[in-house]
């Protein structure tokens, strides 16, 4: 197996197979998950229970960013509560202050209108798609568009600056296993930035590809943790990207049953998780 995190392989390790005690472990530990929120945050706790090691699931940005719900209350003259909820269950509120005053109809009517014609949309092209309806509809729907496109302009609809939800779980297993106090302290630091593992997980686990990969040695991104290893695969619902799923453990880790592991519940989401309607397992 090739070390150094240069040197990412794809994880086709031999034919080894998951037991069926193993299997049963991670279908029992699935159970009742439904949403793909609850999917990764679940994996990231059955990765890090499985293979003593620490397991993390990344939210896909496209998933993260996709209108579920959204919902607007005046809190007085020219400020209003904008609440937004994903498809992946996070929930983002800002107030808006804006330049033009809306009644309770006008924010009650434009909300109406984008859970009606925009759940399920990703959030970017909502914007661009009210933007060209205002252009070409203006005059039969003028004061309804105008009140949507003044809340849009404001900021209800932009982007979360906190990037794709990511789950952890197992950090203590990576403490335990590890002996000499200054690495452990330089490998915590490492870790515990959030952005350094939605950044590796990025950068080795392709979400357009189905295969693990196995990454021996991480130090390229910080030196106190080269004795590490990540095995990662993204987790796929008919044609869009759920997220990505990896263990990253110590190098003695069992790399074929984990491989295996990790393979098993990045399909797994295809099973439990609902596919949108009009589209295909592929």
């Amino acid at each position: 197996m090739a070390t150094g995190a240069q040197k990412a392989s794809p994880g086709s390790q031999g034919p080894s197979h998951l037991s069926e005690a193993r299997r049963g472990q991670i279908e029992e530990s699935f159970t009742g998950v439904s949403s793909s929120h609850e999917y990764l945050e679940r994996t990231s706790h059955v990765l890090a229970l499985i293979s003593s090691g620490l397991g993390v699931a990344l939210a896909s940005s496209t998933e993260s960013q996709v209108l579920e719900h959204i919902h607007f209350s005046r809190l007085s003259q020219g400020r209003v509560l904008a609440v937004l909820v994903t498809q992946a269950g996070a929930v983002q509120d800002r107030v808006l202050a804006l330049d033009k005053e809306l009644t309770h109809l006008d924010l009650e009517t434009a909300a109406r209108y984008l859970n009606e014609n925009f759940r399920g949309w990703p959030i970017d092209r909502i914007r661009s798609e009210v933007a060209r309806r205002v252009e070409a509809e203006r005059e039969a729907y003028h004061q309804m568009l105008a009140s949507v496109e003044e809340l849009c302009r404001k900021g209800a609809l932009a982007a979360g600056e906190a990037g794709p939800a990511i789950f952890v779980d197992g950090m203590a297993n990576l403490i335990a296993a590890e002996l000499d106090r200054e690495r452990l302290r330089q490998m915590l630091l490492a870790l515990e930035a959030k952005q350094r593992l939605i950044e590796l997980l990025t950068a080795y686990v392709d979400g357009r590809q189905q295969e693990v990969r196995v990454v021996v040695g991480l130090d390229a991104a910080s030196p106190a943790m080269q004795d590490l290893v990540l095995i990662g695969a993204p987790a796929r619902l008919g044609v869009a990207n759920v997220g990505t799923v990896a263990v990253i453990a110590p190098t003695r880790i069992q790399y074929q049953e984990m491989i295996q592991a990790v393979r098993y519940i990045a399909r797994l989401s295809e099973r439990i998780l609902e596919l949108p309607a009009g589209e295909g397992i592929h």
